[in-house]
């Protein structure tokens, strides 16, 4: 039968994946090994896969296949034959809305818990609305490109020749549909970046002035430079990233956006960088700091089910440790950007407080952008200004 075929083909992915690589990647090599796959079957096991570990660790006493129909249920609005074949009784109503989906999850289950999602609630950010944030889960998270003033209209049209359905969300932020094949709808990238709504939100923190000179201390491929130079093209920039390869793709990014003039250092911020930045003071610093990333898990939900708490406070540790070799390269009266893409409290407001408590740092500002409310990534990120001397 179909349905044990699809199955059987969801098992052999779950017991062959786990979860070092990020799920696209493994799913990219695993479908290159198995060639005898045809595309529906490719599309079928991304599917179930994608949608069981949405379910993260609810309900985790049941066999797995009905997890797996329970998952496909909640996180789709077309029919499937494991939804079929495993809730009959359900299967009818798959295109209803998320919460009533999942009251009559919770009434045919009585085990199953929300909650459970998301087993990670002692260390969230208190601004992070757990049930809001729990749901989203379900619902893949929409791509957003920000686009280069005056050319909104152009970009519009080209995706309407195109019948690629699009939102208009401001003069320089366009959502798209998920999945959306971009090299098929623009002939280059000159005019728009791929970056996620909250993402973007995060340059309302920078406030940059003329000619003002920025560092990008872990600038990987480049988005949050990009976005500053759209803000103030006249900043003088120096990017770094421990990666060598993550400076080689900014270098792409920057070339096709038109950025000629910048500074570029490999550079491992857990040492010490006199040689390298002695002479230098800087206007601003952008720390995107290197993070659990459990505000993105929205599009990696695989990290709802192989992620280990003691990463937290790692990662905490090396934020901390990155913000010590970096304040002292930043003027007095001028902004550190503190960003990461956490909802984890440690990584976040426990973060600001100890930059506060350690170093001439006071704070002006900080947020965390509740992209679960907008099918969009969860950051946070503060503005904070080095005192001047006493």
């Amino acid at each position: 039968m179909r349905i044990e075929h699809q199955i059987r083909a969801f098992e052999q992915i779950f017991k062959s994946y786990d979860g070092l690589l990020p799920l696209h990647r493994f799913l990219h090599l695993y479908f290159k090994q198995n060639k005898k796959m045809g595309s529906s079957d490719r599309r079928w096991s991304s599917r179930y896969i994608y949608s069981f570990f949405r379910l993260g660790k609810a309900l985790m006493k049941e066999q797995q296949v009905l997890r797996l129909a329970i998952a496909d249920f909640l996180c789709n609005t077309t029919p499937s034959l494991v939804v079929d074949t495993h809730l009959p009784n359900l299967a009818d109503q798959i295109e209803l809305p998320l919460k009533a989906k999942l009251a009559l999850i919770e009434s045919a289950f009585p085990a199953f818990k929300l909650s459970d999602v998301f087993s990670f609630h002692q260390n969230l950010s208190a601004a992070v609305e757990k049930e809001d944030f729990c749901e989203s889960f379900f619902i893949q998270p929409d791509l957003f490109l920000r686009v280069t003033k005056g050319h909104l209209k152009s970009l519009l049209a080209d995706l309407k020749a195109h019948e690629v359905p699009v939102k208009e969300l401001s003069e320089t932020t366009l959502m798209l549909p998920n999945g959306t094949k971009l090299e098929n709808v623009f002939p280059n990238q000159k005019f728009y970046q791929v970056q996620d709504l909250s993402s973007q939100k995060t340059g309302l923190y920078f406030e940059p002035k003329a000619y003002d000179r920025w560092w990008d201390c872990c600038a990987a491929s480049g988005g949050k430079s990009l976005l500053l130079h759209d803000l103030e093209p006249t900043v003088q920039l120096v990017v770094s990233d421990v990666r060598e390869t993550s400076l080689n793709n900014l270098d792409d990014r920057f070339h096709e956006a038109g950025i000629k003039k910048y500074q570029k250092k490999v550079l491992d911020l857990l040492q010490n960088n006199d040689q390298d930045l002695h002479d230098y003071e800087f206007d601003g610093i952008i720390l995107d700091a290197p993070c659990s990333g459990s505000g993105t898990w929205g599009r990696t939900p695989e990290m709802l089910y192989y992620f280990d708490e003691h990463k937290i406070t790692m990662y905490s540790r090396l934020q901390r440790g990155i913000a010590s070799n970096v304040v002292k390269y930043l003027k007095p009266g001028k902004p550190l950007i503190y960003i990461t893409c956490s909802v984890f409290k440690q990584e976040n407001e426990e973060a600001v407080r100890y930059l506060e408590e350690n170093f001439p740092l006071k704070l002006e500002k900080m947020e965390v952008i509740k992209g679960y409310k907008d099918a969009a990534d969860t950051m946070f990120v503060a503005r904070l200004i080095k005192t001047e001397p006493a």
